[in-house]
C-alpha cells in the first residue's frame, strides 16, 4: 500500500523499509558482540570434553583457543568501531585454521563460521 507520493508508508525519508528498530545500528551491534561473547564461552566451555573425548589437545591448541576466546571478547567491546565486523570474520577464519592443531576445532570453526555469516546477513538486510 503506497501513499499519494508513492511512498510506503513504513519507508524511512529515502524510501527505504524501515528495520522498526528504534536505533538499528546500536542493534546490530549488541548483535555482533552477543556472538562473540557466546562464541568465546563456547571456545572455553569446549576445551575440557575436546581433551577427554577428541584425544590429543596439545599445549599449542589449548594456547590457540585462549587466544581466541580473549580475541572475541576484546572484539565484542569494539564493536563500535567500523572495522569490527571485517575482523569478526578475520577471526572466524582463524578458528577454521585452528583446525590444523585439531579437528574438533575446524568443527567449531564451521559452525561459528555460519552462525557469523548469518549475523553479517541480518546486518545486511537491517542497515541496508
Amino acid at each position: 500500500m503506497t501513499d499519494p507520493a508513492g511512498k510506503r508508508p513504513d519507508a524511512g525519508p529515502e524510501g527505504r523499509r524501515r528495520s522498526g528498530l528504534r536505533d538499528p545500528e546500536k542493534a546490530m551491534r549488541g548483535l555482533g558482540a552477543g556472538l562473540l561473547v557466546l562464541e568465546a564461552v563456547v571456545l572455553l566451555l569446549a576445551v575440557q570434553p575436546i581433551r577427554l573425548v577428541g584425544g590429543d589437545l596439545g599445549g599449542p591448541a589449548i594456547a590457540a583457543i585462549v587466544a581466541l576466546a580473549a580475541a572475541c571478547v576484546v572484539l565484542a567491546g569494539m564493536m563500535r568501531r567500523s572495522w569490527a565486523w571485517h575482523a569478526g570474520t578475520v577471526l572466524q577464519g582463524l578458528l577454521l585454521l585452528c583446525g590444523l592443531l585439531h579437528w574438533s576445532l575446524f568443527g567449531l570453526g564451521v559452525m561459528f563460521g555460519l552462525v557469523w555469516a548469518y549475523g553479517l546477513h541480518v546486518r545486511r538486510v537491517v542497515l541496508g
